[in-house]
């Protein structure tokens, strides 16, 4: 879905002259993005024909239409996101703040925050916004820069305003296409929702006093040059990737031919050429040929086959890619889905191969748990109607909180928190404990009541024995 955005809505009833000027520059950022968004989309979904790997050496021209199935750049995402574990917000007495844990379930923030992740390393960074909601306090949604711009400000250091489309419909004048419906623009002062109602844009204004936009970014791998980040399928990714492809399509032809290997006949008559041309696939799959002698040159017809064309150096060049890949992306060589001699043995070399993948996503939850503590930060004054500056120290010193992003078995976990309440008094008894010998929350909080139950049935039984 690739969705237009023009400039009508910049004449919008009731935008001021200043907002009408960020609102042009934001369409103009959005719309030279459109396509470098759409090619990066292209690589995560698989979707590389021939046409844009083709070398115009060996590979068909009439197969240039032709897809072949990669899933180097959903991985390259995918594998990364998949360690980024949010765990939900912790406050400052290590217990959960209860606004901000009724504001993440409310808006399913865990769930929510594992797409926007994937987004994020995809594009390289994602949007979330927020608004007043009489019924969750505080409405938190995700943008992909897909769907929405931003401006930033490198005196601020955050956001200088934004635009995100909330709806769209599809364009009946053009086939595949999607025009924006509903917008949102937000600025320091004000949330400015714009809508089209009989092809006029109409601006309604909600202003609030958290003296800058109601937008965060989640940004990765950020330079002062690309203060929104660099995505995952940069360049080179996506030259190691056509590679790929363009490697499984020369093997899958170079098997076609040895499958069918080339045959040669010589000193046929012409009668017999004509037969064995008129029936090739039946010549080919039958299991005895005959022909008799040539009566003009008085040869026999000799039969032959050149010798087959081998797929070894495809096989050869896919693990080189695969190595290179590894290398580039930080993942393993067995998430290729390539075997070869740099494969782990072991699982101490499995763990040292995924360190770097490891750091990666220590990187990702540092950076993203500077963002979401800003959001949480917002949603509490939003919920509350307050400023940020009118925040409670207890709220304003809320953290994210990540599982660990090297995944350790039960097993390992489990060991270490034993070793651990062995030297630290009371350790055992917290919840900390319990979820590093493998229980979730679930189970914690089923524990933890059973134990109460138990508790109070024994100061019972000691009255009733008392009295």
């Amino acid at each position: 879905m690739m969705l237009i955005l023009d400039k009508m809505m910049c004449d919008a009833a009731g935008l001021t002259a200043e907002e009408r000027a960020k609102l042009s520059d934001l369409i103009d950022v959005f719309n030279a993005h459109v396509s470098k968004n759409a090619l990066k989309n292209k690589y995560y979904e698989g979707h590389v024909t021939l046409a844009d790997v083709n070398l115009g050496i060996a590979l068909p021209e009439r197969l240039s239409t032709l897809e072949v199935g990669c899933e180097w750049g959903a991985k390259t995402v995918d594998v990364l996101a998949s360690r980024s574990l949010f765990d939900g917000f912790v406050g400052e007495d290590g217990q959960s703040a209860e606004t901000m844990q009724r504001i993440l379930e409310d808006n399913r923030l865990l769930s929510e925050y594992a797409k926007a992740c994937k987004d994020e390393l995809k594009y390289g960074c994602t949007f979330a916004t927020l608004s007043a909601d009489p019924v969750l306090g505080c409405r938190i949604r995700f943008h992909s820069p897909a769907t929405a711009s931003a401006l930033w400000s490198g005196e601020a250091g955050r956001i200088e305003c934004g635009l995100s489309i909330i709806d769209s419909t599809k364009d009946e004048t053009l086939f595949g296409k999607f025009t924006p419906a509903v917008l949102r623009l937000d600025t320091d002062t004000a949330v400015v929702m714009l809508r089209k109602v009989d092809n006029r844009w109409i601006a309604e204004r909600h202003e609030h006093v958290m003296g800058r936009p109601l937008m965060e970014p989640l940004i990765w791998n950020a330079t002062p040059a690309k203060p929104f980040g660099r995505s995952r399928l940069k360049k080179p990714i996506r030259e190691l990737i056509k590679g790929y492809v363009r490697t499984i399509a020369n093997a899958t032809i170079g098997l076609e031919f040895a499958t069918s290997p080339q045959k040669y006949l010589l000193g046929v008559t012409d009668e017999q050429y004509d037969a064995v041309v008129s029936n090739k696939f039946r010549q080919y799959v039958g299991s005895i040929l005959t022909a008799t002698t040539n009566p003009e040159t008085g040869e026999s017809p000799h039969f032959g086959q050149l010798q087959q064309g081998s797929i070894g150096p495809h096989v050869e060049m896919i693990r080189l890619l695969a190595t290179q890949f590894s290398a580039a992306t930080g993942l393993s060589v067995t998430d290729t889905g390539v075997i070869n001699d740099a494969n782990p043995s072991s699982s101490d070399a499995i763990l040292a191969q995924a360190q770097t993948l490891v750091l990666m996503a220590e990187q990702l939850n540092s950076g993203n748990g500077d963002s979401l503590k800003v959001i949480a930060r917002m949603a509490q004054a939003i919920a509350r109607n307050v400023r940020l500056e009118d925040l409670t120290d207890e709220e304003r010193n809320i953290v994210a909180h990540f599982k660990n992003p090297a995944m350790p078995s039960v097993s390992m976990t489990a060991d270490a928190a034993v070793k651990i309440a062995s030297t630290r008094q009371g350790f055992a008894d917290t919840d900390v404990y319990l979820e590093m010998v493998g229980f979730d929350q679930a189970d914690i909080r089923r524990i933890k009541a059973q134990e109460q139950r138990a508790r109070g049935l024994n100061v019972l039984t000691e009255i009733g024995n008392a009295e």
